[in-house]
């Protein structure tokens, strides 16, 4: 039976309980269509060595072996994407070592059992750089990085251009959060935040939208972590 308490003692600093696997796929089972598209973001704020990000991962993959399983390009570019797809926030830096370490595992395990000798290094370095920016040691609460200076937590969106170009964009996570609130008060007008934002909807009203922080140029997904920072 897998463990849920690492030690007594995280659970009192930290409250930290890890769920069990059947519980994981139980939930996700709720959203199947979401785990199995292949671009859908997943935000974990309490990731812990990945137990919910781990599963998505798998099933994502599994999508894009079974689509491009025999074109190798094609395989790692959707593989690629499949994990900049994916961010966590965890407390515990030993923790986030951990979940983006099992995260690259999955990727290679699946990687290296499809391609072999013929697997490429760039790929595995260019899923790496991505894990080190998408699972990041912080506090979900209070928005702030746990690295010092303590500063806004920043995730960055990776989004396809041109084939196998990715667009990097930062956003802080403050923003993002601002930005789901008033797009959730548009669903939901009647909620009583949808008063104290301001928003712009389709009929000429102010809405929110996130600003990114920074904007890098597009490059071939293969050498993002060789690009210009």
């Amino acid at each position: 039976m897998e463990a849920q308490v690492i030690s007594k003692q995280r659970v009192a600093d930290h409250g930290e309980v890890l769920t069990g696997q059947r519980e994981v796929n139980a939930m996700l089972d709720l959203v199947k269509q979401e785990t199995e598209r292949i671009d859908s973001r997943f935000l974990e704020p309490a990731c812990g060595t990945g137990n919910f990000l781990t599963p998505i991962l798998e099933r994502k993959l599994a999508v894009v072996e079974k689509r491009y399983g025999k074109a190798q390009l094609d395989y790692e570019r959707y593989a690629v994407l499949a994990v900049s797809s994916i961010y966590g926030i965890d407390i515990l830096e030993d923790n986030v070592r951990a979940c983006r370490e099992r995260l690259f595992v999955v990727f290679d395990n699946a990687y290296t059992c499809l391609f072999k000798e013929q697997a490429n290094d760039g790929c595995r370095e260019a899923v790496r750089f991505i894990l080190a920016h998408n699972i990041i040691w912080g506090d979900a609460l209070d928005l702030k990085t746990k690295t010092e200076p303590r500063v806004p937590i920043v995730f960055s969106e990776w989004s396809p251009v041109n084939g196998s170009m990715l667009k990097r964009r930062d956003f802080t996570f403050g923003g993002l959060l601002r930005h789901e609130e008033a797009r959730q008060a548009l669903l939901f007008p009647d909620l009583e935040k949808a008063k104290q934002l301001p928003l712009f909807s389709d009929l000429g009203e102010d809405v929110y939208i996130p600003k990114p922080v920074k904007e890098y140029r597009p490059t071939h997904f293969m050498e993002i972590a060789h690009a210009d920072q």
